[in-house]
């Protein structure tokens, strides 16, 4: 942090390039999208079944997924409940599926050598839980907007905003280049990166509200400047340590937490660089923008 104690980096005089990498990732994200026709549900969101078994001798993930591997079910999603021998395996398939699973484990591993319970998810329970999600995303911007408008004035709002839209419509841009299944955990990674973008972005303009009241006689941008070099320290340490812990789940976590953490990896990245090069470079804009209307107003 010592490194970043005297920084005096000029942030804003990449402004437009960092507007066009931007630009480049979202048209990345929406051509993926396009591509694939659209992003890639998993069972929660599309309808399948949920197998639970749980074994009476030591077995892993991996054992068990080779197994389902070998019967060409290689989609199916293992999650292994707790420290036990009991495990949820989630497939999009229906017809058949449960007799088919329980022939292939008595094959493997003998009739008493476990028991299992199958629960169906139909496509409207699916197709409900996707309303529901988009809703809760939906309601988590409204929310923001108004806690944003009573915290700051209308510029910081909108800048908040515009920040924040941009790190969802470039993670959602990774999710499907990356492939990644939507699921609930997907959904929960979403909004957690909103919550982590939003915080961020809140640090540095309380910063330049302060610094608006101490330095009236700055120029806008420079005090702007100054105020994202200021938060720089606080900004790096909570990134890297967060990052760091998301980098020991992502590889540590096995199969079914992998994609929950890279989604939140991402966002990390994403809400850090949108804090710096998207939210302030935006409110700087609007600033100069209403500048030259008040000014043009004074001229008539």
């Amino acid at each position: 942090m010592r490194f970043f104690r005297n920084a005096s980096y000029d942030f804003l005089s990449v402004r437009r390039k960092a507007y066009v990498v931007s630009a480049v990732l979202i048209l990345l994200g929406i051509g993926s999208l396009v591509l694939r026709g659209g992003p890639r549900y998993g069972v929660d969101f599309t309808g399948g079944t949920l197998i639970q078994v749980e074994f009476f001798e030591p077995t892993s993930v991996s054992d068990l997924r080779g197994v389902l591997a070998s019967a060409g079910m290689e989609n199916a999603q293992i999650q292994q409940l707790g420290d036990s021998n009991e495990f949820m395996i989630r497939t999009q398939d229906f017809e058949g599926i449960v007799e088919s699973v329980n022939g292939l484990f008595d094959e493997t591993y003998g009739a008493d050598g476990f028991t299992m319970s199958a629960d169906a998810v139909g496509p409207k329970v699916g197709s409900e839980l996707q309303r529901k999600a988009a809703i809760a995303i939906l309601m988590s911007f409204a929310l923001t907007l108004v806690y944003l408008a009573f915290r700051f004035e209308w510029r910081f709002g909108v800048a908040a905003i515009v920040a924040t839209f941009h790190d969802i419509t470039v993670t959602f841009g990774f999710i499907s280049l990356f492939n990644i299944e939507i699921t609930l955990a997907t959904v929960a990674a979403i909004l957690t990166i909103l919550g982590y973008s939003l915080n961020d972005t809140i640090v540095v303009f309380d910063r330049i509200r302060e610094n608006l009241k101490k330095r009236r006689k700055d120029a806008y941008a420079d005090i702007v400047n100054a105020s994202i070099n200021e938060t720089l320290p606080r900004t790096v340490l909570t990134s890297g340590t967060t990052l760091a812990t998301l980098l020991a789940l992502f590889i540590l976590g096995g199969t079914v937490v992998r994609p929950f953490a890279l989604v939140l990896i991402l966002g990390v990245v994403i809400g850090t660089y949108s804090s710096i090069f998207v939210a302030s470079p935006v409110l700087l804009e609007i600033e100069e923008r209403s500048k030259r209307k008040d000014s043009k107003k004074g001229h008539h």
